[in-house]
């Protein structure tokens, strides 16, 4: 469950300039993904808006994007682009995983809730950052595949399962942080309750053909919100879709 589309293309930068930028490598010593991986983080920080915390760079360097991605599209895994994971969704492009994450400034003691697993990329960029991190996923095919990637990759520090994210994971609350990367029409009540007094939470809102993405702040049992980006995101299903068929 992550983004379509995001307003933000790949930034342009000529291969000259990024080889001017690393230091020199031969290609016997440096395997292609991580040269490819290298080049993504760069643009990163180079982009229009570009992603300035140097912790989730870091991440972003680190976490192999193409593990998480189907065989035949891997050739493609470091462009900023959403890819095919199978059932009808994407994985996010690059920027869009690094812009959420920065904005809910992940701190090392933090538990955090993703709703969304998708393929599991987001939540491995999330482990390399924090302490503790839940993933749901409503899609069991995809909750099991991208539980059996993290665990392959050896992140023992995520919990997954499949589930109606719209509910949360009451029984690990409260979080110090929730990304959501499914849209909603509103924040879920449940996930408001979930974070803890001054979390932060990262969410798309709003119908397919106008959404925003919203960064809330909690304070004293109330939401602070700042829309950050427009954008297009799959919608929330589960109880999410069951209210937007009430309303209809």
């Amino acid at each position: 469950m992550n983004p379509l589309f995001s307003p933000f293309a790949p930034c342009l930068i000529f291969l000259a300039t990024v080889n001017l930028f690393f230091c020199p490598v031969t290609v016997a010593a440096e395997d292609s993904f991580a040269l490819a991986r290298q080049r993504m983080v760069y643009e990163l920080a180079h982009c229009r808006q570009s992603i300035t915390n140097e912790q989730v760079l870091a991440a972003m360097g680190k976490v192999p994007r193409h593990e998480f991605v189907p065989a035949h599209e891997r050739s493609k895994a470091y462009l900023n682009r959403p890819l095919p994971i199978g059932h009808g969704q994407p994985i996010s492009e690059p920027y869009v995983v690094a812009f959420m994450t920065e904005k809910i400034e992940p701190r090392p003691t933090d538990r955090v809730l993703e709703i969304g697993t998708g393929s599991g990329y987001q939540a491995a960029v999330l482990a390399e950052l924090t302490a503790q991190v839940y993933t749901i996923e409503i899609i069991k095919d995809l909750a099991d595949r991208a539980a059996a990637t993290l665990q392959h990759l050896g992140y023992t520090n995520v919990y997954a399962r499949a589930g109606d994210g719209y509910k949360g994971w009451p029984e690990a609350a409260p979080f110090d942080a929730i990304i959501v990367t499914c849209s909603p029409e509103k924040v879920p009540q449940p996930l408001i309750d979930q974070l803890k007094e001054g979390g932060r939470m990262i969410i798309p809102i709003g119908p397919a053909n106008k959404q925003e993405l919203v960064l809330l702040h909690k304070h004293d049992g109330k939401l602070d919100r700042q829309a950050v980006l427009p954008i297009h995101f799959v919608p929330m299903t589960g109880e999410a879709q069951e209210l937007r068929r009430q309303k209809q």
